[in-house]
């Protein structure tokens, strides 16, 4: 049986997520996060023996290919695999199935040949890079100020066509959650939010000027990083592997932490110049 999710679900989904290796912020075994999407998006669970032993969320993101669904997250307790929970919860969160739609999901044995039975059959590898922040040098040119959110939203809807003001509002709200802006010679050309506990930074979400060049969109990756403020100087960024700052990080002893995967309908929806799009994804 799936039904819609309740605020008495988050702690019986955060064991399901931590059950199938999800941890800290960001994911299913957060409260916070699934609070996000319970308000801003369609939160469902599949019950089995009277328990929650899947769930999954969407979110609509307006942009100017119309709305897309996007799947946000699909997970089973591992102990209930081959039930037919993954099936029945994308059957409930994707009814109509030629719906325009994009999904951002963990990578587990289970994944993809259900999504691709669903048609989602491009996707692009997501890689978690975590390293130091004072190993980045800032480039020439570039500076980056502290704005807001209404602000960054206001330019990615400008470069992207998509409205996230509620994503950086949620970013913003997050410890040590900043907005902020790049600018390459005195003009924004990058814009933002980081969050993060204690000294450390989480993932850094960044959206870039299309008429930027692929050095010029890595330099506001590496400026951004540059200018984060934190203790130790951890950081963690979230970059699809295409994206040309990659190289450059890992060139500066940054690693990769984690792998996840970026699914669509269409391949001309994967960008990649851009990170994760959703503060509560990652």
């Amino acid at each position: 049986m799936v039904r819609g999710a309740t605020d008495g679900d988050l702690d019986a989904i955060a064991r399901v997520a931590e059950a199938a290796g999800q941890r800290g912020e960001w994911t299913g075994a957060d409260p916070a996060y699934v609070g996000h999407l319970l308000r801003y998006g369609q939160v469902v669970v599949a019950i089995d023996d009277d328990r929650v032993a899947g769930f999954g969320a969407t979110r609509d993101i307006a942009g100017r290919a119309g709305v897309t669904s996007m799947l946000c997250d699909l997970f089973v307790d591992p102990s209930h695999h081959g039930r037919g929970h993954g099936r029945a919860l994308l059957a409930e969160l994707w009814p109509e199935r030629n719906t325009l739609r994009m999904t951002f999901s963990s990578q587990h044995p289970h994944a993809l040949p259900l999504y691709t039975s669903f048609g989602l059959d491009a996707w692009w590898p997501l890689l978690y890079l975590t390293g130091d922040a004072r190993t980045v040098r800032p480039p020439a040119g570039w500076t980056v100020e502290p704005s807001s959110a209404d602000t960054i939203a206001a330019f990615e809807a400008g470069w992207t066509g998509l409205d996230r003001a509620d994503d950086h509002h949620a970013w913003a709200r997050r410890p040590n959650g900043e907005a902020l802006v790049a600018a390459l010679d005195g003009q924004p050309r990058a814009a933002g939010t980081a969050a993060g506990e204690g000294a450390g930074y989480g993932l850094v979400h960044l959206a870039s000027d299309p008429r930027l060049t692929d050095t010029q969109v890595a330099d506001s990756v590496l400026a951004v990083l540059a200018s984060l403020d934190s203790v130790n100087g951890y950081a963690q960024l979230c970059l699809p592997a295409p994206h040309p700052a990659v190289r450059l990080l890992l060139a500066a002893g940054w690693r990769v932490a984690e792998l996840d995967v970026f699914m669509a309908t269409r391949v001309d929806l994967l960008d990649a110049r851009r990170a994760v799009p959703s503060p509560a994804l990652a």
